[in-house]
């Protein structure tokens, strides 16, 4: 404890049940991150989980210090010389750094958009929390639950080999209406009676890995199915 100051420092201002709100704060922000990573990870994004519980989490943290730790400098220096918000200004370009890491070109199309988008989004959430605006933390879980245009499927890469026929090709479609798919890149090659298809397809839900073991097992004309989910 520094001599003299006693009565400034936060630790001496803030009491037991200030700290336990804020102890509530962090955990609220840690459920709502968890809640937005649950929904990216059923649709096969990048960031899950765990990713999404620690942006919130830290994001609450940070915010809580911003507004609380200061409480010193604040009254030492009055009404001048206080800058409260530095460090939540902080988290908000600080969090593009880890966006960048999920953002991925190749060729024409770029992957990883959404996610950066929603990994911000959850920094968001965690500051809002963890500045006690709950209802405004909210908003980012219910815009999530949600789906909203083009952006909110899932894009996969599928690698099918099959038997060429009529009826095989028919019970591809099918799967691909019942995820509701859209084709938007796709190239074809036919040899030794075998069609080989390489498409490029927006799912909602996404094919999982077991609907793919599924098919193959009630399609013996499949003989290679494979995905890549982004």
């Amino acid at each position: 404890m520094l001599s003299g100051l006693t009565s400034f420092l936060p630790e001496s201002t803030l009491t037991l049940y200030d700290n336990l709100e804020f102890l509530f704060r962090i955990l609220l922000a840690t459920v709502l991150g968890a809640a937005i990573g649950l929904e990216r990870t059923k649709r096969q994004k990048e960031a899950g989980v765990r990713t999404h519980c620690i942006i919130a989490c830290a994001s609450a943290v940070f915010m809580i210090l911003s507004k609380y730790a200061f409480i010193d400098t604040a009254a030492l220096a009055g009404s001048r010389g206080a800058d409260a918000a530095r460090i939540a200004a902080q988290v908000v370009s600080g969090i593009s750094f880890l966006g960048a890491g999920v953002i991925f070109k190749n060729g024409n199309s770029i992957r990883g958009l959404t996610t950066a988008a929603g990994m911000w989004g959850t920094a968001a959430v965690g500051m809002a929390i963890g500045a006690g605006m709950y209802w405004v933390g909210l908003i980012q879980i219910i815009l999530h639950r949600f789906p909203v245009g083009a952006d909110a499927l899932t894009t996969q890469e599928l690698l099918v080999e099959l038997e060429d026929t009529d009826e095989l090709r028919a019970r591809f479609d099918d799967l691909l209406k019942q995820h509701r798919g859209q084709v938007t890149e796709s190239s074809l090659a036919r040899q030794d009676g075998c069609l080989r298809m390489e498409i490029t397809v927006r799912l909602e839900p996404p094919i999982t890995h077991d609907e793919a073991l599924a098919f193959m097992r009630e399609n013996p004309g499949v003989s290679n199915k494979s995905y890549i989910a982004r």
